[in-house]
């Protein structure tokens, strides 16, 4: 009998140890709401609007354990459409995030695959787009790629650990191709986060981003939805800072984009200025302040307020500087632990567009919008219900 109590002792003892080696987690995320545009290529628009808020996803996540503090860890996860079931990001299978990769609790974690850049993962969660306010609030054309417009393909990507709140990384996306210098990318970033403080600066360099379907940033179809702005060289810094006041967070955040000959972006052409020429470059600081009031643990409310400069230098000489003023609002409603509704609403107006009449950077283009106005103004606002999993 005692040798028998003891057998299963040691049996049960294996089988907790094989489950707490290893593990797989299935996870997601529904966002679903209407949306309302006020001037869509000069029309009214309503329409059903999938991913919004946050992208609908789906995915799976894993980690074993491989001892002396080291793990394997892999994430596959898929973007799609709730209202027609179509694959997000230009229809691939795991087109958010696909990795696999080692992770130690006190040396970081080091990835390869398809990933998020440093701006993404360090700066972004510090704007408003990039944590509590979605696509709606993004920057213009989401040039700073705040909002995760697009991916890296081909990285391979540190994360270190936190140290004291510290926490700092990088990555490197391979072109692919023959010519090492085409289609290439790489970012860094660094954050502090302690109690109601937090602050984060990153870099991305994208080397003639879209040039090439194999490469670390690519187009990969016709609506671009999966691509940057198509240029020689794509370059963007920025820093913020959130902090913390009792029940209400105020957050600055700033970034600089700098775009040399470009030629679109996956929101709107860009076409040559009849007085200055096509452009050799284009650049966009953007300046955005926030608040969020926390009235109950399941009730916020939020806004936000943007002010873009763009540069806009030809090649006939000269430049203009179009400005782009945004203004947002957003109140969020907790009905479980899991599952939320929301009202949020967004408007755009470009003033000073001297010099770019003709180009398309003269209209409103809101990043969640399905067109660029006809004019210098848009409203948009949106009520919608999200569901995780």
């Amino acid at each position: 009998m005692k040798k028998s109590l003891f057998v299963l002792s040691v049996l049960g003892a294996f089988t907790g140890a094989v489950h707490a080696q290893s593990s797989v987690t299935l996870f997601g995320l529904i966002d679903e709401g209407l949306n309302y545009t006020n001037n869509a290529g000069g029309h009214s628009l309503y329409a059903m609007s999938s991913g919004d808020a946050q992208g609908s996803r789906w995915g799976l996540k894993g980690t074993e354990d491989l001892g002396d503090g080291l793990s394997t860890v892999f994430q596959l996860e898929n973007g799609f459409n709730v209202n027609n079931g179509k694959l997000g990001q230009e229809g691939q299978e795991f087109g958010r995030q696909a990795f696999v990769g080692l992770s130690s609790a006190t040396l970081g974690t080091l990835t390869f695959g398809r990933q998020y850049d440093s701006v993404v993962d360090y700066l972004a969660p510090l704007t408003v787009n990039g944590n509590w306010g979605g696509q709606m609030f993004s920057h213009p054309y989401d040039n700073d790629n705040t909002d995760n417009t697009f991916r890296v393909n081909n990285a391979i990507k540190y994360a270190s650990a936190s140290y004291a709140g510290f926490s700092f990384g990088g990555a490197y996306a391979f072109s692919n191709s023959t010519n090492f210098a085409v289609n290439r990318a790489e970012s860094v970033g660094v954050q502090y986060s302690n109690g109601p403080l937090s602050v984060a600066a990153a870099y991305l360099n994208v080397d003639s981003p879209n040039n090439g379907a194999a490469g670390a940033v690519a187009n990969l179809g016709s609506s671009g939805t999966d691509g940057s702005w198509t240029a020689v060289r794509q370059r963007v810094f920025g820093a913020g800072i959130n902090y913390t006041i009792a029940a209400t967070t105020l957050g600055f955040v700033y970034t600089n984009t700098n775009l040399s000959e470009p030629s679109g972006t996956q929101y709107a052409s860009l076409s040559a200025s009849p007085t200055l020429g096509a452009a050799s470059s284009l650049k966009f600081n953007n300046f955005e302040v926030s608040a969020k009031y926390q009235f109950t643990p399941t009730l916020y409310a939020g806004g936000m307020y943007t002010y873009t400069q763009g540069t806009y230098d030809g090649t006939s000489g000269g430049s203009a500087k179009p400005k782009y003023h945004q203004f947002g609002l957003m109140v969020d409603y907790n009905l479980s632990k899991r599952t939320d509704v929301y009202v949020q609403s967004t408007y755009i107006k470009v003033a000073s567009a001297s010099g770019v009449e003709g180009t398309g950077l003269e209209f409103a283009a809101n990043a969640d919008a399905t067109a660029p106005s006809s004019n210098g103004k848009q409203f948009m606002a949106r009520i919608g219900i999200r569901q995780q999993f």
